[in-house]
């Protein structure tokens, strides 16, 4: 890994969570073309269910260290079956040695609001089920989990990877309580911001206070954002700026954050 001083310019930049396949073709094709010619070192991509990890591997092999993906089934979608969720493993058993991490995996925060909300009935075990069998499945193989885990369902991943003995998680967009921020913290998880750093509060509030050496950026595109980014096809060249809001929360030249955020990356992921 090397080491960057405050002078040096042009520091990398590392986009920690994005659904690259989950975007058109023609602009996977844009944003690739674009990474090639910027300050964006590499991307990792993370998946949807066992289509989207096979996508992810074909983009992975096509463009060698600039596409590191990670295999999982994001958890704000039904379960899949026993069957499904068989085959999902076993492949991702089969191609363990091509991915960074598991992920994207948590637990449906927002399906599960939206239901209550509606009056409908939920069961929050088939979930937890699942996030187990990934969690486990990390544990066995020695990969970092990228995790949906928002407020309250942050403390039951917690628990889980207490469960397991797995310390190499990666929370992704972060929201929750400052008790539940600072069990994170003392576990040695890493969160990442996304753009929405620039305006959103909470957002900001919690990058005030979260322990520097567990910091990353992402985009979590194609995902948009407001702010000075409304109607921008999200692209992993605003790490940038999340970089740059960041710096400016923490009192940090732009070079030091960049600095911090590209080895907290390297030091979780290997890369």
């Amino acid at each position: 890994m090397k080491s960057f001083t405050q002078t040096e310019t042009n520091l990398p930049l590392l986009d920690t969570h994005i659904h690259l396949d989950s975007y058109a073709f023609s602009d996977q094709q844009t944003i690739l073309a674009d990474i090639r010619k910027s300050e964006v070192q590499s991307i990792i991509s993370v998946s949807m269910n066992l289509a989207s990890s096979k996508r992810n591997l074909e983009l992975a092999r096509e463009y060698g260290p600039l596409v590191r993906p990670a295999f999982g089934y994001h958890p704000e979608q039904p379960v899949p079956s026993p069957e499904e969720t068989k085959e999902l493993l076993d492949w991702m058993a089969n191609h363990v040695d091509d991915m960074v991490a598991v992920g994207e995996v948590g637990l449906p925060y927002y399906a599960r609001l939206e239901a209550e909300t509606e009056g409908r009935p939920w069961d929050n075990r088939p979930y937890e089920c699942l996030l187990e069998q990934f969690i486990a499945f990390a544990k066995r193989h020695h990969k970092p989990v990228i995790l949906h885990a928002v407020y309250e369902d942050a403390d039951t991943a917690c628990d889980l990877l207490d469960k397991y003995g797995v310390t190499r998680a990666h929370f992704h967009w972060f929201k929750g309580s400052r008790d539940t921020l600072q069990r994170m913290a003392d576990k040695g998880c890493y969160i990442s911001f996304t753009p929405d750093i620039l305006y959103e509060d909470e957002i900001r509030d919690i990058a005030r206070m979260y322990p520097e050496h567990l910091v990353m950026t992402e985009t979590d595109g194609p995902w948009p954002f407001d702010g000075p980014f409304t109607g921008q096809m999200t692209h992993p060249k605003m790490t940038a700026s999340a970089a740059a809001a960041w710096a400016e929360l923490r009192g940090l030249a732009v070079s030091e954050a960049r600095r911090i955020f590209y080895e907290n990356a390297v030091r979780l992921y290997d890369l």
